[in-house]
């Protein structure tokens, strides 16, 4: 169903799923141009920031465009797919997973193309690289939970989409993705804090810009959050799902 998910989106194309590809290899390559080549910050090249600012940026950002997109798509899992939701032998609970899974692929082509650009760049790649995968699972993980709470709760509220896609447009801007927290003012700087986003991007950029653990903390918020999130989206999926039926 994520398969199909991926395919229908381009259905009628000359290309087809081809695009699903090449949206996200255009995307991070406009990000790199950018930042690498336009904006020539001075990040990089010291022990406390070893790579470039390009690298800092892609490695928050690229976890974050398959969030957003996952949490979007999750509020209309349910009441997209009405005829499915109305009969009876259908577990429900598939729908969600699958529009996570399908959610996924932005960030595993971003990601390889990332690899070849930090491989082409400086030549290497940090051990710490070895902690993806179990990392990839945390996110999913919490990806899974947003998707069961806002798939059901976005059946009744249909509104609910709409307030996502909002908080997608300002999300990335209240997180350390495109810049350094020391660069917020100290005002302001609690507010990177109190968003459970920044300890995703945290981790990633432990992952795959610091080489180190840098953020210990982050690791440990992050997969309470993940865990927390997924038991509290099971739990009101499992109360909402006999009266899904007939919000739609």
């Amino acid at each position: 169903m994520a398969k199909r998910e991926i395919r229908d989106r381009y259905a009628g194309q000359s290309l087809g799923s081809v695009w699903a590809i090449f949206h996200p290899i255009f995307q991070i390559a406009l990000y790199v141009f950018v930042f690498a080549f336009v904006f020539k910050v001075p990040v990089g090249g010291t022990s406390t920031m070893p790579l470039d600012y390009a690298t800092y940026i892609l490695a928050g950002l690229i976890p974050w465009i398959s969030m957003q997109e996952s949490m979007v798509k999750s509020c209309i899992a349910v009441s997209g797919n009405a005829n499915l939701v109305k009969q009876v032998v259908f577990p429900l609970e598939v729908l969600p997973f699958k529009t996570v899974l399908a959610s996924m692929l932005p960030q595993i082509v971003g990601t390889v193309v990332l690899i070849i650009y930090v491989l082409i760049k400086h030549g290497e790649l940090h051990f710490t690289y070895l902690l993806m995968p179990p990392l990839v699972c945390m996110q999913m993980v919490w990806m899974l939970g947003l998707a069961y709470l806002f798939s059901c709760v976005g059946a009744f509220i249909r509104d609910l989409k709409d307030v996502v896609q909002l908080f997608s447009l300002v999300g990335v801007y209240l997180m350390p993705a495109f810049y350094l927290p020391d660069m917020v003012p100290s005002a302001f700087r609690p507010i990177l804090y109190v968003n459970p986003f920044s300890y995703l991007i945290w981790c990633y950029q432990d992952v795959v810009y610091f080489g180190r653990i840098e953020h210990p903390y982050s690791w440990v918020i992050f997969g309470l959050i993940s865990l927390g999130t997924l038991l509290l989206g099971v739990r009101v999926f499992a109360k909402l799902k006999p009266n899904l039926a007939g919000a739609l």
